[in-house]
């Protein structure tokens, strides 16, 4: 049996990411998501998580979106923001201390609020990016947390077997855009086969519906509300609910 994790990113992001990622949970196949510590939606995330008390929620490190938490971190920062994640895609020297000391405060924040994390990943897997693997490695050690498993060290923290990466293209109605190479029910029926034979899968996901904040912020749009329709209303969430070979769990259950 297939132990898997539906994992929507951007918790926190803002009321409306929080409503769809809460929709898709209750209603659909959801069973996880991380949060965002420094995002205008956390304190309503949190209100959501207290309601939810079976919802995995892990941290969102974020790096290239809003403000840091912390003030003496000028190496990640353009101005009082984030650098953006082009600053990323060429080579880059920031300060480690203060990447550990930021993802660190993240972190934190979460426990503050009342929330035990179940796991860490990173908005735009910055995580995943160069030297950076040392920070997130060295924070999944102090909390003994797992960490999404897409970058080249995930064998020093714990991981699932099995990560999908292409999993928003069921949200995607322009064919160009899609990263896979096929119809989307042939990439549901092919995916159903991958939950069946690992032992323990995440998938990624990026529920939401549309509000101003994510209008106005992001450049990924309009396929987060089709992921929510996807993973309540599509044939393929009702026959991974059916099948018995799939058991639906957290990062807490692997």
């Amino acid at each position: 049996m297939g132990k898997v994790i539906f994992n929507s990113d951007d918790f926190g992001y803002s009321h409306g990411v929080n409503a769809g990622i809460a929709d898709a949970y209750q209603q659909g196949i959801l069973t996880s998501t991380t949060l965002m510590a420094n995002m205008p939606g956390f304190e309503h995330a949190v209100k959501i998580k207290k309601e939810l008390p079976n919802l995995g929620v892990g941290v969102h490190l974020t790096l290239t979106c809003g403000k840091p938490l912390l003030e003496n971190v000028d190496s990640l920062m353009d101005g009082n923001q984030f650098k953006n994640l082009s600053f990323y895609k060429q080579p880059f020297e920031i300060d480690n201390d203060q990447l550990y000391q930021e993802w660190n405060a993240q972190i934190q924040k979460v426990y503050r609020a009342g929330i035990v994390p179940t796991h860490l990943d990173s908005h735009h897997h910055t995580h995943s990016f160069g030297q950076n693997q040392e920070v997130v490695i060295a924070l999944a050690k102090k909390y003994d947390l797992p960490v999404r498993g897409n970058f080249e060290r995930k064998a020093e923290v714990r991981h699932v077997d099995y990560f999908e990466p292409y999993f928003d293209d069921v949200g995607e109605t322009i064919i160009e855009k899609r990263q896979i190479d096929c119809s989307i029910e042939e990439y549901s029926h092919h995916l159903l086969s991958l939950l069946r034979e690992n032992r323990t899968t995440e998938i990624m996901c990026h529920a939401a519906y549309i509000d101003q904040t994510l209008l106005e912020g992001s450049s990924f749009i309009y396929p987060r509300i089709n992921q929510v329709e996807f993973l309540i209303h599509s044939d393929f969430a009702k026959q991974v609910k059916q099948d018995y070979l799939i058991e639906l769990v957290t990062y807490k259950d692997i």
